[in-house]
Order: structure tokens, then sequence, then C-alpha cells
């Protein structure tokens, strides 16, 4: 099992998912991750499956890989699938694998505002927050649900300021970001009801 290739004290955004299908939102905060962080490379880790959801839309994962480092367009971002190859159903393993593989990188775990809604039903959430400094990036529709989420409101004394941005691979965690910019309306959920929708076959 080999890990995209990094230096000592790189720093290396993690933004997981199913991505199914990868879109431009995906591209797009990982693009706000690297400038405004600073970071060296952001990996896109396509998981076998999410755990919070059904797996009945699920792409099988060779198409989602492909999907995805077409739409990636970018050679600071690596599309991933080793989260398959070591067996890791959850973040947290996903985290503690690289730690122990990867101990002389820095790493930032990157989330959509979206997905902040519901980091609180994350397994071992508490444990991800405490062991890896979080990056939020903002969502059309979800800034003041995701900031009064449960979660927010319990890492609310952690939370860092936008001007920290460029230090936060560096913060010791707990620490957690939320940046505001450039906004996709782009999702997952989206894209399949249009591909399954035959009005949308017609129109094309």
């Amino acid at each position: 099992m080999r890990l995209p290739s990094y230096g000592p004290g790189q720093t290396i955004g993690l933004l997981g998912g199913s991505f199914n299908p990868a879109h431009e939102g995906h591209r797009l905060i990982s693009e706000i991750a690297l400038r405004r962080l600073g970071l060296d490379r952001v990996w896109w880790l396509v998981t076998p499956g999410n755990p919070l959801k059904s797996p009945a839309e699920l792409q099988a994962i060779d198409a989602r890989l492909a999907a995805a480092q077409r739409v990636a367009r970018n050679p600071r971002i690596e599309v991933v699938d080793f989260e398959a190859a070591i067996g890791s159903r959850y973040t947290f393993q996903t985290l503690r694998y690289l730690r122990a593989r990867a101990p002389t990188a820095r790493f930032v775990w990157i989330m959509g505002a979206d997905n902040l809604t519901q980091f609180h039903r994350w397994q071992r959430w508490r444990e991800i927050a405490a062991s890896t400094p979080i990056l939020v990036v903002d969502r059309p529709g979800s800034t003041l649900r995701a900031l009064s989420s449960p979660a927010a409101l319990t890492l609310q004394r952690w939370r860092r300021p936008e001007r920290d941005a460029a230090r936060l691979a560096w913060a010791t965690p707990p620490a957690i970001l939320f940046l505001h910019g450039p906004r996709s309306k782009a999702s997952s959920t989206e894209l399949r009801r249009a591909n399954s929708d035959p009005r949308t076959v017609l129109k094309s």
C-alpha cells in the first residue's frame, strides 16, 4: 500500500467522501484550501462507502475514482483510494493510519459546511477533532445550520479566526477554522438526480 509522495513537513489537506460523483464544488473547496492555507497538496480520499448514506445509488469505486481524476484538473490535487485497501470504514481509522504511516506530514481535515451539520454523527468525531486541525469551507445554504450544529458548538472554544488560515496546518488540535469565500451550488445528490431524470436525457 503506497501513499502519494510527500516530503517531511509538507502540509496536506484531506478531503474525504464517496465522490458519487465528484463535481466542481469539490475542486473549488480544495483550491480555496490550497490558496488560503498555503497547503502543499490536497488528497481526495475516495471512500468505499459512507456509513451514513445508503449504498443503493453508490457507483463502483473504479468509476468514482476515474470521474474524480477528470474533475480534479490540478497537479496539486491527488485522487487516492487507499481506504479500501486498508479496510477503513471511518475517518478516525484513516487518520490513525496516516499518522502512523506519514508522521512527518502535517494533515488538515477539510469538509464543506454541509458536512459540519452532521459531524456529531461521525464515529469518534471528538477523536478526529482532537487529533487533526479541521477546515470548514462555507457551502450555499449551510452557513447558519453549520455554525449552530452540535459539533460546531462543542468546538467553538477552539475556533480560529480566518486571519489564522495560513497557520492552521501547524496548529495544535483541537483547532477548527471556518472559511468564507466563493461558493459552488454543485451537489453530488443533485447530479445523481439529474442523471436519473429522463427529462435530462431529452434535453441533451
